[in-house]
């Protein structure tokens, strides 16, 4: 009795279809239906590829599903890697598969929205707070309040040629006094 994936590959050559043609039908890679044909199981990822690739390679094909089904299932018996189902818990879980577990139960069509109101109500919470303070430290009247703890402002420093005695408008010689912020005129020298 041929193997699924000999019969498989005979009824495609029979109905003289290539690999190329049944992969643009099915939208199967044409890597994996030669992977079906010649029975490399190793393939695929999952034992679930193997036998829906095989379902939606043989309907195309117009074989027997459920005889071809039943025969993969007793190929896949004989074999050691195929023969058990995966286990369904591999590892120990974490903190982040409870998180997203929890997450994944939360209704999100009413809880977004819940979310949202909560925000609005704090954010004009905290407003109202800051608001209230501001009043308070201003003495009640309508001029914003200058905070205690921060510094007046110093003048800078004015620099040479400010609009306390601006520069001549003529070149100055080389004998001539530069002009400083003295109040008082330099005195000339001659």
């Amino acid at each position: 009795m041929p193997s699924v994936a000999e019969q498989l590959k005979a009824e495609r050559e029979r109905q003289e279809r290539t690999v190329h043609d049944v992969a643009n039908v099915t939208n199967i890679k044409t890597d994996h239906i030669r992977a079906l044909e010649s029975g490399d199981w190793d393939a695929f990822g999952a034992q679930v590829y193997i036998r829906g690739f095989t379902r939606t390679y043989a309907k195309e094909l117009r074989l027997d599903i459920p005889r071809i089904m039943s025969e993969l299932e007793t190929e896949l018996g004989a074999s050691e890697d195929y023969s058990a189902p995966p286990p369904l818990t591999g590892r120990r879980k974490g903190p982040l598969d409870f998180i997203t577990l929890w997450l994944s139960r939360v209704r999100w069509q009413w809880m977004f929205p819940i979310l949202i109101g909560l925000a609005v109500l704090v954010a004009g919470w905290m407003g109202y707070r800051s608001w209230v303070s501001s009043r308070i430290v201003s003495g009640g009247t309508g001029t914003p309040a200058r905070s205690v703890l921060a510094p007046t402002p110093t003048p800078a420093t004015v620099p040479l040629g400010n609009a306390l005695r601006p520069l001549p408008k003529k070149p100055l010689n080389a004998q001539a006094p530069l002009p400083t912020n003295a109040t008082t005129p330099p005195a000339r020298t001659r």
